[in-house]
């Protein structure tokens, strides 16, 4: 069993590993009325470290509100997840 195949402190283990993969338990936000976030820590089977990130989130009736709305969150997305990594790997 290499070091890569070795679950994590972080790991959730059992049925969540899979494909040479590891994920840890998810963690869940949420927000009454505005949406909810879960998030997941991975390591994929190459070694890389990633976060898994769902989000669903409610948007105005208003249609010119709710296209603010989705500005606004691929606004916050792309500088979250910051600029073009060169590398070839995930930071």
């Amino acid at each position: 069993m290499s070091a890569r195949d070795r679950h994590t402190t972080w790991c959730a283990a059992g049925h969540r590993c899979g494909l040479g993969e590891h994920r840890a338990d998810p963690i869940t936000l949420t927000v009454p009325g505005a949406g909810t976030a879960v998030i997941t820590r991975v390591r994929s089977a190459d070694g890389a470290e990633h976060a898994d990130i769902r989000l669903s989130v409610a948007l105005p009736a208003d249609e010119p509100a709710a296209r603010l709305r989705l500005a606004a969150l691929l606004t916050h997305l792309r500088t979250l997840i910051g600029p073009a990594r060169t590398s070839g790997r995930a930071a």
